[in-house]
């Protein structure tokens, strides 16, 4: 059972139909990873655009957490809050896995659940957001599999 889906069934009624944007999100976000990374070799456009949507996924998610957190009356973590300082500590941990963050992710109270996610959401983004960066930075260098072709054709 995924993290998003643990959360969806503890904290959402089973008509909520928020449950299944939040689970639909999140699994865009994932499989949109994957399949940019498979596209590397071949096409640094299609890379790109499949992480940006992975991205875009992410942020739709995190902004289901929020209206989670608003919609019953909880609190987002301020960067100065010591849980969120204690999930950065966690998130500098090379080894770090889900086992690293289960006991948050899995908090019975909602709202320390529901933060940890974010937290994790918010990391997430910014790694993809350094990789666009990379891969737009490369195109821009290197060019795609296309322009490389032309030009050793043209050499």
């Amino acid at each position: 059972m995924t993290v998003q889906f643990i959360f969806v069934i503890v904290f959402f009624t089973k008509y909520d139909r928020t449950k299944g944007q939040m689970i639909q999100a999140a699994r865009s976000g994932k499989q949109n990873i994957a399949e940019g990374s498979m596209f590397s070799a071949t096409s640094k456009e299609a890379e790109i655009k499949l992480t940006n949507v992975a991205r875009s996924s992410l942020e739709e998610l995190l902004n289901d957490y929020r209206d989670f957190l608003r919609t019953h009356k909880y609190s987002e973590w301020h960067k100065d809050h010591p849980y969120a300082k204690r999930l950065r500590e966690l998130n500098r941990d090379p080894n770090a896995n889900y086992d690293t963050f289960k006991k948050g992710i899995e908090h019975e109270n909602p709202e320390i659940s529901a933060n940890v996610l974010i937290g994790l959401i918010k990391v997430a983004k910014y790694l993809l957001t350094k990789q666009i960066a990379k891969l737009e930075q490369e195109f821009l260098n290197e060019g795609g599999i296309r322009e490389r072709m032309a030009k050793s054709r043209y050499d």
